[in-house]
């Protein structure tokens, strides 16, 4: 059998570690004010949205990404109206969240507008044409800003952004400071989830760290992970609450609450892995407890 000659996208995780996907075609490659952006088509996941070298989803597995980012906050709250997304320029968050017949209104702030453009013009399968629903209002300004100025409260709060590596553009909306803004901006019952850096034990530090800088203004704090196949990893995210905690809901109740809710479509999602998604093994619950440090305005997360 002659091996296929590909042109190759080399995504780096550590600087001693890489993956490594063979590009059927590259569809977008451009630099926006704020991030290098490119949308290739891969043979074995398909479509991919990648910023600054690291790929955020793909055609093949987003699904599992977003509705692990989203579902278990949505099904822990138990009427969830009002909801702002950070981030989020695929457009999957907003579907994920309107599956929920009980929202009203969901504003998204994004900074950079060329990615959202360029996702609702290119990635329309993660989307699905949620952009233009009448509950969604889309601002494309800092988000720290809009929350420090507004008078308006939610009932969740998702951060689907790059990780607060370094000095990166992100790591202002992992500090302790921003998170006293976003606990002043949820509803008394509120809920934050976001996604939170790699499961793997040799990279958790910033993993732990985002979890630590939760704690400064939630009672509770979770981790939670699923394994993205194109990402190579099991991938961690953290649910911060002031009122509910995700460890205490059933697999029955989970469920019951989604068919109530008329959540139709769910691909990856429900009672039972939600309880799998929680339940962290040893060697990551052994690697966080290492880990102390908090992420500070002035002083942003190093790993390397």
């Amino acid at each position: 059998m002659t091996t296929p000659t590909w042109k190759w996208f080399i995504e780096y995780t550590h600087p001693t570690q890489a993956h490594m996907h063979g590009v059927e075609r590259f569809i977008y490659s451009g630099k926006t004010k704020y991030q290098v952006v490119e949308i290739i088509d891969t043979e074995f996941y398909g479509r991919c949205l990648v910023l600054d070298g690291k790929i955020q989803s793909s055609e093949y597995d987003e699904y599992i990404y977003h509705e692990t980012l989203i579902q278990p906050a949505m099904v822990l709250h138990p009427a969830p109206k009002s909801v702002m997304v950070v981030g989020g320029g695929e457009g999957a968050v907003l579907r994920e969240i309107l599956r929920h017949s009980s929202i009203e209104r969901v504003a998204m702030v994004d900074i950079d507008r060329e990615v959202v453009e360029l996702c609702k013009k290119f990635l329309p399968s993660w989307h699905k044409g949620t952009f233009s629903d009448p509950r969604v209002e889309v601002l494309y300004m800092d988000a720290r800003k809009y929350l420090q100025k507004t008078d308006e409260s939610f009932d969740i709060i998702f951060m689907d952004l790059t990780e607060p590596i370094d000095d990166g553009p992100s790591y202002l909306l992992f500090t302790r400071q921003f998170y006293e803004v976003v606990s002043d901006r949820l509803n008394p019952d509120g809920i934050i989830a976001l996604q939170a850096g790699s499961f793997n034990p040799r990279l958790i530090k910033c993993h732990a760290a985002i979890c630590n800088t939760l704690a400064t203004s939630f009672p509770i704090v979770r981790s939670y992970a699923s394994f993205i196949p194109s990402y190579d990893a099991v991938w961690g995210f953290a649910l911060a609450s002031k009122k509910y905690d995700p460890l205490q809901m059933s697999v029955r109740e989970l469920d019951k609450r989604l068919a109530g809710r008329g959540t139709a479509g769910l691909k990856f999602y429900d009672g039972e892995t939600h309880q799998g998604m929680f339940s962290i093994p040893k060697d990551v619950r052994k690697a966080k407890e290492i880990e102390i440090r908090v992420i500070e305005d002035g002083r942003p997360l190093i790993t390397y």
